[in-house]
């Protein structure tokens, strides 16, 4: 169900897929079809826009037909460039950040995470899977785009330590966590590919 607020979906696809041997982890293959694909379709019904953040492939991410936006900062600085990359194409509402490499997404991922943030009035609302926290998995407003630029400007990467300046919402899915298997090695998408879990 999509919101009130117009939310943009952020696929993460920006990294330097280092524990899959440097490949574009988008583009790698689960059941015939490229990782970033699977996101897409499950994603897309939720939210109002979509665009993909990456630093390779440019092209060939626009073929899919949403636009792509680049880090501002080089050097593959990790997500929350990717976070500021979007904010930074956007002018108003909210983005729900999700990476590239996470096939499994519940129906549900964006209302659960709006609710929360709603009931609960915090800045940022962040998937938990019942063990620990998923912080690439949130939902967050474009008006922190200058706490995030000012945060990066120092330095630091660590999106936990952005995180705790401002109020955050521990959203529960330990009922779906197979929504949190990453596909970080070839090892991870052969047990995928046989339909066992991932490491």
């Amino acid at each position: 169900m999509k919101q009130q607020t117009p939310i943009t979906a952020v696929i993460l696809a920006g990294g330097q897929g280092s524990r899959m041997g440097g490949l574009d982890k988008g583009w790698v293959s689960l059941k015939g079809e490229p990782l970033v694909q699977h996101v897409i379709r499950a994603i897309e019904p939720q939210v109002d826009r979509l665009i993909i953040n990456a630093n390779r492939n440019l092209e060939r991410y626009r073929e899919l037909g949403f636009p792509v936006v680049s880090d501002s900062l080089v050097g593959f600085q990790g997500p929350l460039a990717g976070f500021l990359a979007a904010m930074t194409r956007i002018e108003a509402g909210e983005i729900l950040t999700l990476p590239c490499d996470g096939p499994s997404i519940p129906k549900d991922l964006v209302e659960r995470l709006a609710s929360a943030r709603r009931r609960e009035r915090s800045d940022i609302a962040v998937a938990h899977d019942g063990k620990r926290l998923q912080p690439v998995y949130a939902l967050l407003p474009v008006r922190l785009r200058q706490s995030l630029q000012d945060y990066l400007a120092g330095g630091d990467r660590k999106i936990d330590r952005w995180y705790a300046q401002h109020s955050v919402s521990h959203v529960d899915f330990s009922d779906t966590p197979e929504t949190f298997i990453n596909i970080n090695t070839p090892d991870d998408r052969e047990r995928l590919e046989k339909g066992q879990s991932a490491a």
